[in-house]
């Protein structure tokens, strides 16, 4: 099954909004349909809300196809079964790792963990970029998944993919440069030299990126329902968009 739509949690928050616009442009950039999603106890709460969501798009983007549904069901269960066929799925939060507003406060590690495709959390004050690097964060040597969505976010904005290599998770830098060259020769992947605690080198990294990538662990695995020290550390301190790729 081809997966060719992106969805995004709203629920008429700022913070919603932002990850709204953030979402429009990833549809746009992969060339698909954007599913605008609210979950509510009672779904006439929802037209108003979704009414203006499809029309901000429209007015951005109207070659982007806009779907919205309402959804009765808790935030996290509604997006994390929006997320089983979608290609990314978009939420937001505000700075300094305050969560807000209801869909956005439902963007934990809950929504994290259970995510069944690539989740984008949309961090960080400054205005949307596409230009800068794309940032691979730490992980482990089989953690294939991660790396193979950072090349092609690379590939598709043109930039560069830079890792952090940290011990233990070099592994990830060679594999990552390996597979660039063989089947990606068009992006350029370089390392960048922690010169701090591997937190807080990461952290640093992201300010001068457009994404940050990790994996996470996939719904119903053996260590499901748990993220990392890193991704909760990304969650709520990266000063980019963070996106958790789910892994085996």
């Amino acid at each position: 099954m081809t997966l060719h739509h992106v969805v995004v949690g709203v629920d008429g928050s700022l913070v919603s909004v932002r990850a709204l616009d953030r979402a429009a442009e990833e549809a746009v950039r992969r060339g698909a349909t954007l599913r605008v999603t609210y979950a509510v106890p009672d779904r006439d709460e929802a037209g108003p809300i979704l009414a203006s969501a499809a029309s901000r798009v429209r007015e951005r983007h109207p070659a982007v196809p806009v779907e919205t549904r309402a959804v009765e069901d808790g935030a996290v269960r509604a997006l994390a079964r929006e997320s089983a066929d979608a290609v990314l799925t978009v939420v937001g939060t505000r700075g300094l790792g305050e969560l807000a507003g209801r869909v956005c406060g439902a963007v934990s590690s809950r929504l994290a963990a259970q995510a069944r495709s690539p989740l984008m959390v949309v961090r960080g004050e400054r205005p949307y970029d596409d230009h800068r690097d794309v940032l691979l964060g730490p992980a482990t040597g089989t953690d294939t998944e991660a790396a193979r969505y950072a090349l092609k976010e690379a590939e598709s904005r043109g930039v560069r993919l830079c890792v952090l290599p940290a011990r233990a998770e070099e592994a990830v830098a060679g594999f990552a440069r390996a597979w660039t060259r063989e089947q990606h020769p068009g992006v350029e992947a370089g390392s960048r030299t922690a010169r701090t605690a591997p937190a807080q080198a990461l952290l640093d990294a992201t300010r001068d990126a457009s994404v940050v990538v990790i994996g996470s662990r996939r719904p119903g695995g053996r260590h499901s329902g748990h993220l990392s020290p890193v991704a909760h550390t990304l969650l709520h301190h990266s000063h980019c968009p963070v996106v958790l790729v789910p892994m085996g």
